[in-house]
């Protein structure tokens, strides 16, 4: 009688390698950096995220073949604008929203870029009520280390390392930036103990180790087209005419013709900056163009996703100014902040879907071509 033998088990320690083998392989299949998953809309599209609701609306009410969706109560709209494939959505106020609503946007659809737009306060006096700043970067200087004076935390035993906490003082062009001093009237500046500092951010590329950063950059292509683009901005707004034909009402006009500011910093934080002594200080130190309270969030969640941004505002007031200003009542009461700002939106957007005909991105659906 022939006897089977039954088949051989693996030893169990064979069992383990092998299921420890195969997790590594699940892990490290899940750690490379394979294309965005989108839960809603999976089209190519470019983001604008607008702190300010009026601007919103005006972008929105020249976008075609528009769709809404509603996500954990945020509005998104999709649909065409000037040549581009977007999504729309409106903010609010704050660094935490900035961050919510952009990270949603991008858990949602599929973005391939990025656009802030909204109103921002003045930090540098040359520029008037109703300019439209363009920077090159973001910070965000009130993210401080509070000591307890305007001596250099030495928290790690060394002047300046604060790297036992996981922190990192500023430094702008490889010097430590100043703590904020306030003055006292008679010459002296009185400690805040204010330092700024990095800000610690893990994408796909730095991960496990992460990296800090001060300055988010804008993408150098979006910049460059922005550069060349010349919309016509308006001294008055579309309130300041009452009635067809009419001339406009000169207290609904700003005293200044608007222009495109381009280049140089801008600072957001969670504070609405009416400080003449801290906005001198940022312009001192950071040589800072603008001060506002979302785009410096979206600029970190857009790094921390690998996706390019651009940031476009209008400028309100000089921020902090004690002084009154008539330009400001104009700029929002003859609704010029929104004309303006979208107006620089629009023409980017146009110049945009023009320079993704000429160059369309290798394997990739242009978000700037028409569905």
């Amino acid at each position: 009688m022939q006897i089977r033998k039954p088949p051989m088990t693996p030893p169990r320690s064979l069992i383990h390698r092998m299921l420890t083998a195969t997790a590594a392989l699940l892990t490290c299949a899940a750690t490379q950096a394979e294309p965005r998953a989108c839960l809603t809309d999976c089209i190519p599209r470019i983001g604008i995220v607008s702190a300010f609701g009026e601007e919103a609306d005006i972008l929105i009410a020249q976008t075609k073949a528009k769709r809404t969706y509603t996500v954990n109560g945020k509005r998104f709209t999709t649909g065409t604008l000037r040549g581009n494939r977007v999504v729309i959505v409106l903010s609010g106020v704050s660094m935490v929203n900035s961050t919510l609503a952009t990270q949603m946007m991008i858990d949602h659809f599929k973005i391939q870029r990025l656009i802030m737009s909204g109103i921002a306060g003045g930090l540098n006096p040359a520029n008037h009520v109703g300019d439209v700043t363009i920077p090159q970067r973001w910070a965000m200087p009130m993210e401080v280390y509070w000591n307890h004076d305007s001596s250099v935390p030495a928290a790690c035993g060394t002047a300046g390392d604060v790297s036992c906490l996981g922190l990192r003082l500023a430094s702008v062009g490889g010097k430590p930036v100043a703590p904020f001093t306030l003055p006292d009237g008679s010459g002296k500046a009185v400690p805040t103990g204010l330092f700024m500092r990095e800000n610690f951010v893990m994408t796909t590329a730095n991960a496990p180790k992460g990296e800090f950063k001060f300055d988010y950059e804008v993408d150098p292509a979006m910049f460059e087209v922005a550069s060349r683009i010349q919309p016509v901005l308006a001294r008055c707004g579309p309130k300041a005419v009452k009635s067809p034909g009419a001339e406009p009402d000169p207290k609904l006009c700003v005293a200044t013709q608007p222009k495109i500011v381009l280049g140089g910093r801008g600072v957001s934080a969670t504070v609405f900056l009416a400080n003449p002594n801290y906005r001198a200080y940022l312009f001192e130190q950071l040589q800072a163009q603008t001060f506002e309270m979302e785009t410096a969030a979206l600029a970190h969640v857009a790094y921390a996703n690998s996706i390019p941004y651009i940031a476009f505002r209008s400028l309100s007031d000089l921020a902090g100014a004690e002084e009154f200003n008539a330009d400001v009542g104009a700029l929002f009461a003859s609704g010029l902040a929104e004309t303006n700002e979208a107006a620089v939106t629009l023409a980017f957007l146009e110049a945009w879907a023009e320079h993704a005909r000429q160059k369309p991105s290798k394997g990739k659906t242009a978000a700037g071509a028409k569905p």
